[in-house]
């Protein structure tokens, strides 16, 4: 980047919007902190000189437009995204500044696709939603994995949790998504999505050494059921979950995560585990590292980097996968995620 660049963070005091707005500054970006409630915009800004406070609300466009007045692009962290996610997409196109988000949200990402494509496209702009651990690591991961092939036939995505504190914003954005899908599980299965009333199954997950096998939830199904279609030609599409980590989110008094550095990560550990199948050929992406919130944080900076330094694929609603080289981005990451490509095996 030749300049200072300004990137306005709408929900910049939230739990994840905090992570973000810190990286973007060790990044050299100078954060606009954005949101609705002014009284916690000054309080996050009075945490360190020079942090400027735009208050705004997805019900008042005029307010989003001064948000994003003179920004060079926004990242959205206000969840839920079925909610906030379309105003403000609708403010950065009318600002001609590029959209990243960190929706957790299936249905609020599907609508992103859905309803801007052909908008961003024709404009020459770009949307990435889904930029954050959920949507946008495993797409990462499972487009690494594909390298040259250009169809597979199933991917699975295991995420080994070591627990999940979930945060007050993922209760209120999984409780939105369970009232507009009728309290009925979704998965990515024949090339679409289904909603179904299945009872979830265990499944048995041979992850990398150190973690090894653990009891999951299968088709726990996250935001990945979106993300990778949209570009990947794989029909089958499922994601599974430690059981630990399903309980914890399950239960309604597990706490919130607290912070366990002087960064305000949690002790909360992960591992992403890709596989890819190809016929009887299996390709395999792995990632780890510590605190789902945290990590989000340099998925979407790096995002706004790549998309402002011209490092990017195409224009449109574009997934991480589809719009960024996959093994180069993950490499990037260093030292927050640890990324390793596994050899190719033949399928069990």
């Amino acid at each position: 980047m030749g300049s200072v660049e300004t990137v306005t963070v709408f929900g910049a005091y939230g739990h994840t919007g905090r992570f973000v707005v810190a990286e973007l500054r060790d990044r050299g970006f100078v954060p606009v902190l954005s949101g609705r409630d002014a009284g916690k915009l000054r309080a996050l800004a009075a945490s360190a000189p020079g942090l400027e406070v735009r208050p705004a609300s997805v019900d008042d466009p005029a307010s989003l437009d001064r948000a994003l007045d003179g920004a060079n692009a926004v990242i959205n962290c206000a969840g839920p995204f079925a909610m906030t996610a379309a105003p403000v997409i609708e403010a950065a196109l009318r600002a001609g500044i590029p959209y990243i988000d960190v929706a957790a949200e299936i249905e609020a990402n599907l609508d992103t696709f859905t309803h801007f494509a052909d908008r961003a496209r024709a404009a020459g702009a770009v949307i990435v939603p889904a930029m954050a651990f959920y949507g946008g690591l495993g797409d990462l991961l499972a487009t690494a994995a594909m390298g040259d092939w250009t169809v597979a036939d199933e991917v699975n995505i295991a995420y080994g949790l070591s627990s999940w504190r979930p945060t007050s914003g993922t209760r209120t954005a999984g409780t939105v998504s369970q009232e507009r899908r009728g309290g009925r599980r979704v998965r990515y299965t024949n090339g679409r999505l289904e909603y179904h009333d299945d009872k979830p199954t265990l499944l048995k997950w041979p992850f990398p050494d150190p973690m090894g096998t653990r009891e999951v939830v299968g088709e726990f199904t996250m935001t990945d059921v979106v993300t990778l279609p949209s570009h990947l030609s794989i029909p089958e599409v499922r994601t599974h979950m430690t059981i630990e980590a399903a309980r914890d989110l399950s239960a309604p008094d597990t706490p919130a995560p607290t912070a366990a550095d002087e960064n305000g990560r949690s002790d909360q550990t992960f591992v992403v585990d890709a596989v890819v199948r190809s016929g009887g050929t299996e390709r395999r992406a792995v990632a780890s590292g510590r605190d789902i919130y945290a990590v989000s944080a340099p998925l979407a900076v790096e995002a706004v980097h790549r998309v402002l330094t011209g490092r990017t694929r195409m224009v449109g609603v574009a997934s991480a996968g589809e719009i960024f080289d996959a093994p180069d981005f993950l490499r990037a990451l260093s030292p927050h995620i640890s990324f390793e490509l596994l050899r190719q095996r033949t399928a069990s």
